[in-house]
């Protein structure tokens, strides 16, 4: 078959075409630099579109199943390639023009241009895959995705690198796609839109105070990040600059940026002096104001930091916690153990409606500021425990009635798996951002029998990238 010929069904309706002569080179070889048209049928993990050049797999960001895009090949290999999207040939009727005018560029977002519909469908199947080809489930009962209550404008927490302009000007804004060329931003269609004032003029007042932007190469430089928060009920603010070392006489510039903005409740610094992608150092300071802000999340108040790790999206998170409650039907005398509990964010609204609670928790600072939630909020049937939940968990010496698991993306470590496989807990919940490590973890979990997956319900955390969170619940199986 020539280069500009369609192949036929059996080669999955996709298609080919050169950039220039196929030359001595067989059908079937490819190379570097090539364009070819592909049609795209699916999406990946990472949120590109994926389809195939004769046998051969086509990753394509940018792209929507549906789409048929003729494709540059950017990095080949034997059985598939990366390509960069070059013209769209015909659009998928999942594709929307995005509201973000940087959208093709910042890799802030991957999905702008998928209708949102579509959106939780994809990631309705991604859970799914992981379930069958990773955990071995057949046919697992997976709910359809709880939708978000609005699609943009939903992050509390956005941190932006700093850059400086070819004309030396401070920037703000997140990496280009592949690269890390910074895509200046003075707003962002994702962030809380009250935030937005303040990427915009901070980086006026960080240039006028002539503090010197962070150069990654070279490791020089003070100012690294900008890190905003929101509470969402509240509309308090946190204003935070991440720097490699302390900058001096900032007080009088963080007090005026509180004058200025009436809901800016506080102004730290954090230092990072390493040399590395990590954002946030050990040590944070505030430097004016308060040191956290109040958010209201499931009828209680929560001090939030600016290190804190509270979800992004403070409604879809409460949305999933009245499925867990709701799922779990709690009678008030349930014995909980929260695992990887934080700030207490699921622990507390759990600790109301059982008997006794117990949270694990690694981060110190995470355990004290839990203890203050439980306390302000007069919750006092809990109580906190410092450090790795693989060395806390089997030495609780109690059988809990119900355990909850929010590991960070990696999953549990094998010795926590193995100890609830002994002790046996009548329920596990089981909260996670990654449903490979989800799929992997519950498959651990079930095997031999011991635990039966119920339901898994994922709801959208993150609208209009490729990330999706799920409550999965585990029954123990008696006899």
């Amino acid at each position: 078959m020539s280069a500009t010929q369609l192949p036929n069904s059996t080669d999955l309706n996709h298609s080919e075409s050169s950039a220039g002569t196929l030359g001595d080179r067989t059908p079937d070889q490819w190379q570097q630099g090539e364009t070819v048209e592909v049609d795209i049928t699916n999406l990946n993990d990472d949120g590109d579109g994926v389809g195939r050049w004769r046998d051969r797999v086509v990753f394509v960001p940018d792209t929507v199943p549906g789409d048929r895009a003729l494709v540059r090949l950017v990095r080949v290999k034997p059985q598939y390639a990366y390509g960069k999207l070059q013209k769209l040939l015909e659009p998928s009727d999942h594709r929307i023009r995005p509201r973000c005018i940087v959208a093709d560029k910042c890799g802030g977002c991957q999905w702008q241009h998928i209708s949102y519909e579509y959106q939780l469908s994809a990631k309705r199947n991604q859970v799914l895959q992981a379930l069958e080809r990773i955990g071995g489930f057949s046919n697992p009962p997976v709910d359809p995705v709880l939708a978000a209550p609005d699609s943009l404008g939903y992050r509390n927490k956005a941190t932006y690198p700093l850059g400086i302009s070819a004309i030396s000007q401070v920037q703000a804004g997140y990496y280009q796609k592949g690269s890390h060329q910074l895509i200046n931003l003075n707003q962002c269609p994702v962030q809380d839109s009250r935030l937005n004032p303040l990427l915009a003029e901070v980086k006026r007042d960080i240039q006028q105070r002539g503090w010197r932007v962070y150069e990654e190469q070279r490791h020089k430089g003070q100012v690294r990040h900008l890190s905003l928060r929101i509470g969402r009920r509240t509309g308090e603010m946190l204003l935070t600059l991440v720097v490699k070392d302390w900058i001096p006489e900032i007080e009088a510039q963080a007090q005026e940026w509180l004058n200025h903005y009436p809901q800016l409740v506080g102004v730290s610094l954090n230092r990072n002096p390493e040399r590395t992608n990590a954002i946030f150092g050990s040590e944070t300071r505030c430097v004016a104001g308060k040191a956290y802000l109040l958010e209201q999340f499931a009828g209680l108040e929560f001090q939030v930091r600016p290190d804190t790790f509270f979800q992004v999206y403070t409604e879809s998170a409460e949305a999933l916690l009245q499925v867990i409650l709701q799922q779990l039907n709690l009678q008030g005398n349930e014995m909980l153990v929260d695992a990887y509990c934080g700030i207490g964010t699921l622990t507390l609204p759990l600790a109301r409606r059982v008997g006794q609670a117990i949270g694990l928790e690694v981060q110190p600072e995470a355990v004290q500021q839990a203890q203050l939630n439980a306390q302000s909020n007069g919750i006092s049937n809990v109580t906190f425990q410092v450090g790795q939940v693989e060395k806390l968990l089997p030495r609780l010496g109690i059988v809990p009635d119900i355990v909850l698991l929010d590991p960070p993306r990696k999953g549990c470590d094998r010795i926590v798996i193995d100890t609830l496989r002994q002790s046996l807990s009548r329920r596990i919940v089981y909260v996670s951002c990654k449903p490979a490590t989800l799929a992997r973890d519950l498959k651990l979990l079930c095997q031999g029998g011991k635990y039966r997956l119920t339901r898994v319900q994922p709801a959208d955390f993150f609208p209009q990238t490729a990330h999706v969170e799920c409550a999965a619940f585990l029954e123990r199986v008696e006899g």
